[in-house]
């Protein structure tokens, strides 16, 4: 039915989320989150802006992650909060069934580093929210090759299987779905957690008019 598109559902809940990391590693340890924020919505209504900066005793950055994120040791020393606090904080929207998690390239990434981080807590891997979960990078893949979602599927098989699909010149990173769906971005801002979350959670407003899902 027609009422059941995300597109008329005013009040949905989401938390949009982002992780900054030390380096590309899906499964190592010492790629450590050093930087979650998360956005909680109750439709078009933001209740909650989070930035956290999250302590470790051993990060190891590489080169590339501190140039394309503009790491800062002293601004992250300042910052830097308890790791379990974060970690707790964004678990309570997380694993809440009144949200939609919601993110870009989370499939292909930030579920991985969210399993690291509970890893490093010493807490057991656990997926269960993905099956409320949403990564625009899928969608945009599946506007841009006009692939439609089928009811009788599984979303979340749906979305992964789209999210490993790679076609030479198919740019469709933030900052392109930023420039097709009109939301103004800064360049030298994105990679900034808070800032590609902000951006994420306007591109996925206007995306769900080109989808139905």
């Amino acid at each position: 039915m027609i009422e059941d598109l995300l597109r008329f559902k005013k009040d949905q809940k989401y938390v949009v989320f982002d992780f900054e990391t030390c380096n590309l590693n899906l499964v190592s340890e010492h790629n450590k989150p050093w930087q979650l924020a998360f956005l909680v919505y109750h439709g078009d209504k933001l209740v909650e802006s989070n930035d956290y900066h999250i302590h470790w005793d051993d990060l190891r950055m590489s080169d590339g992650a501190r140039k394309v994120t503009g790491f800062s040791d002293a601004k992250y020393k300042k910052l830097a909060r308890p790791a379990e606090k974060v970690l707790d904080h964004f678990e309570k929207f997380l694993y809440n069934d009144e949200y939609i998690n919601l993110g870009h390239n989370i499939l292909g990434f930030d579920i991985y580093i969210h399993n690291i981080f509970r890893k490093l807590l010493g807490r057991p891997t656990d997926y269960s929210y993905l099956k409320k979960s949403i990564d625009t990078l899928s969608i945009a893949k599946a506007i841009h090759k006009d692939i439609e979602y089928d009811k009788e599927l599984d979303f979340l098989s749906w979305q992964f299987k789209l999210n490993s699909v790679y076609e030479r010149g198919m740019r469709l990173n933030l900052g392109a779905c930023c420039k097709t769906y009109d939301v103004e971005f800064d360049p030298e801002k994105l990679h900034d957690a808070l800032n590609d979350i902000q951006k994420n959670y306007e591109v996925f407003k206007k995306m769900v008019w080109s989808i139905k899902i």
